[in-house]
């Protein structure tokens, strides 16, 4: 299927279902994610939109065609969820992907080398890694900023800047960006604003709405919050990028698997329900965290104390639910994560399930030492993804694992 086949292809084939996508208009995002992008299977009536599990696609006759060839270039149920997501998030268009690290790569082919990227110092040690030691190797310059200083994101900028990436929180210390700033920055400069919204997800945030022009996930997170499937999306604000991301995307063969894509729409019928009620656990945490004996930071943004609470209700619609902290003592923390018993001490975040993480060695121990210092990364400091299990249960769970 080349480039044009695909630009029309999901407005070609509500046509012929007879499918009208402006009677989103005027919904509120939980009804759009409950409902997806066609949501029913116009042809059976199905409410549950049906998986097509199928590799390649009968045409009628040459050069006629359904709208589909192989499932690698498209596939109905694929097409069903990079549809609704684009419809959350508020973009043209989205694709999806194995994992976020294949998003995040498939989206770095559109550089070319001596291009710079300068990307947010704090982040996912996978991105770092895949930043810093692999695509560095093919001549992509990434210079590491901390985004919340406007002006050494300036300092850095050089006339072959060709984009901003950035976590807004990061992960793992929870700082946050200045959307809007960064984006007239970038765009002062002809470069693009990149931003993976993994952590707040379009319930939360929705960096289009500030100036961005590319946004990345891990699904495997928030907009799955099972814990049973790896995913990622790139989502385009316009058609501006969408041949050269295409392309790439179709020849390499990182698109998700339809049974995926099934069990994506499920879960994000449940995305609104989920994050609010994990929110909620997380607010009660956080504050009981800040009041324990044997812990001596807290990083949450949705903490009036969080020295970007402001901006985050300014650019936000909520604060997610990751926490970080440290503990008085490194023996301390390895009790912790031996004693904890509701909550599960395994790497992710975004589930059903708590997940309480060591970054210094799990997620992030693939960066430099000094950086790792640099950012507070240290052999006290953990992360916590709040699940969907009562907050009294957590609470008393972190109670016995701190004493």
């Amino acid at each position: 299927m080349d480039d044009s086949s695909f630009r029309s292809m999901a407005n070609e084939i509500d046509g012929l279902l007879g499918i009208d996508p402006s009677r989103h208009a005027g919904r509120s995002l939980d009804t759009k994610a409950v409902h997806g992008y066609l949501g029913r299977d116009p042809r059976t009536g199905a409410v549950s939109f049906p998986i097509y599990q199928s590799a390649t696609f009968a045409h009628p006759a040459l050069h006629e065609s359904t709208g589909y060839a192989y499932s690698r270039c498209g596939n109905p149920t694929v097409l069903e969820l990079e549809n609704t997501i684009a419809l959350l998030e508020g973009g043209l268009k989205s694709l999806a992907f194995a994992s976020g690290m294949a998003a995040i790569t498939t989206l770095l082919k559109s550089f070319v080398p001596k291009d710079r990227i300068l990307v947010s110092l704090d982040l996912y040690g996978g991105t770092y890694r895949l930043f810093k030691d692999v695509y560095a190797r093919y001549g992509i310059e990434f210079r590491f900023v901390d985004f919340t200083d406007l002006d050494a994101v300036r300092a850095e900028l050089t006339p072959n800047t060709r984009a901003l990436f950035l976590e807004t929180p990061t992960n793992p210390t929870m700082q946050v960006a200045d959307l809007r700033a960064l984006a007239d920055i970038a765009h002062e400069n002809a470069a693009l604003l990149i931003v993976d919204n993994t952590f707040l997800t379009c319930l939360f945030q929705r960096p289009f709405e500030h100036g961005a022009d590319l946004v990345v996930y891990s699904g495997s997170k928030y907009l799955c919050g099972h814990n049973d499937v790896t995913c990622g999306f790139i989502v385009l604000k316009d058609d501006s990028h969408l041949e050269r991301i295409f392309m790439d995307y179709m020849s390499e063969g990182a698109a998700l698997a339809p049974f995926d894509a099934w069990l994506m729409l499920r879960s994000l019928k449940t995305l609104g329900v989920r994050l609010r009620r994990q929110q909620e656990s997380a607010l009660r945490i956080a504050a009981w965290l800040k009041r324990h004996p044997h812990v001596t930071d807290v990083f949450y943004v949705g903490d009036p104390d969080h020295p970007d609470y402001a901006l985050s209700r300014r650019q936000t619609d909520g604060f997610g639910a990751m926490i970080s902290f440290n503990v008085d003592s490194n023996e301390r923390l390895l009790e912790v994560l031996r004693r904890v018993d509701v909550i599960t001490f395994a790497e992710s975040l975004g589930g059903c399930e708590s997940l309480i993480t060591y970054p210094f060695v799990q997620t992030h121990g693939s960066m430099p030492l000094d950086v790792r210092e640099r950012l507070g990364i240290g052999e006290r400091f953990l992360r916590l993804s709040v699940g969907m299990e009562d907050a009294d249960d957590l609470i008393a769970d972190l109670e016995q694992a701190l004493a």
